[in-house]
């Protein structure tokens, strides 16, 4: 499994909001489609952490398809009143927002 995790800011009140839109977002094929299979929404202190699973360590090329989904377009309009770029000076585009792991371990089975 492949994870990423993008780090923003966001204000603790706009949580709700933001999980009902991708739960919306989530009832679609849409993570499907992109190869995810969990997402996990955390916030701390005015910060926003989107932590987003796959199956396979292509998700990033996945998402990169499906940025111009007409249903990847809006959610992406739909978030903007809630979540900020952590660095608005640097943000192009998630990537910019992706957390580096630098330690992973694992149970063995």
């Amino acid at each position: 499994m492949h994870s990423t995790l993008i780090v923003a800011r966001m204000n603790p009140q706009s949580a709700e909001d933001v999980a009902r839109l991708f739960g919306e977002f989530d009832g679609t094929e849409m993570p499907h489609r992109m190869g995810t299979r969990r997402r996990q929404l955390f916030s701390y202190r005015g910060l926003y952490f989107h932590l987003q699973d796959f199956d396979t360590d292509n998700g990033g090329a996945l998402i990169e398809e499906a940025k111009t989904d007409p249903r990847f377009v809006q959610i992406s309009d739909d978030l903007k009143p809630f979540i900020e770029a952590y660095d608005p000076a640097t943000w192009r585009s998630p990537s910019d927002a992706m957390a580096t792991r630098f330690y992973n371990w694992e149970a063995s089975a």
